[in-house]
C-alpha cells in the first residue's frame, strides 16, 4: 500500500503539491516512486523557468522506464532540489520529503483542480 499524505493535493499524473503562501512545492508520489522502482536521474526544470498546469516540466528515469513530470500548477521555478542530481534514488527512500521543484504559482485557484488525498487514493487503486 503507498504512502498518501492528507495535508497534500493530487495530480491524476501522480505528482504531489502542498501550497505555501504563493509558493508551491512539488514532488512525485510514493506511488510513483513504487511503479517506477530504482531512480536512476531526475531531469528538472531550470530557476526562473515558466511552468504550466498539466504540462511538461521534466522527466524521472528508473532503470525500468522514463516518466515525464507535469506540473500541477502554473508559475515560475524559483527553487529545485539540486540533491536529486547527485542522489535521484532519495525520491525511492521518501518521496514526499524529497520535493523536485518549487513555484511561485500565478493562479492560486488551480489548486482546487486538484485531487484531495481520498480521491488521490482512488486513482490509485484502479
Amino acid at each position: 500500500m503507498s504512502k498518501i499524505l492528507d495535508d497534500l493535493r493530487y495530480a491524476d499524473s501522480h505528482e504531489w503539491v502542498k501550497l505555501e503562501g504563493d509558493i508551491a512545492t512539488v514532488g512525485i508520489t510514493d506511488y510513483a516512486q513504487h511503479a517506477l522502482g530504482n531512480i536512476v536521474y531526475v531531469d528538472m526544470p531550470e530557476v526562473g523557468d515558466e511552468v504550466s498546469q498539466g504540462e511538461d516540466f521534466g522527466a524521472v528515469e528508473s532503470v525500468k522506464a522514463a516518466s515525464d513530470l507535469l506540473s500541477p500548477v502554473s508559475g515560475e521555478v524559483v527553487e529545485i532540489n539540486e540533491s536529486l542530481e547527485d542522489e535521484p534514488e532519495l525520491l525511492n527512500q521518501d518521496a514526499f520529503s524529497n520535493w523536485i521543484m518549487k513555484v511561485k504559482v500565478s493562479d492560486p485557484s488551480e489548486i482546487e483542480n486538484l485531487l484531495d488525498a481520498a480521491a488521490y487514493a482512488k486513482v490509485c487503486e484502479e
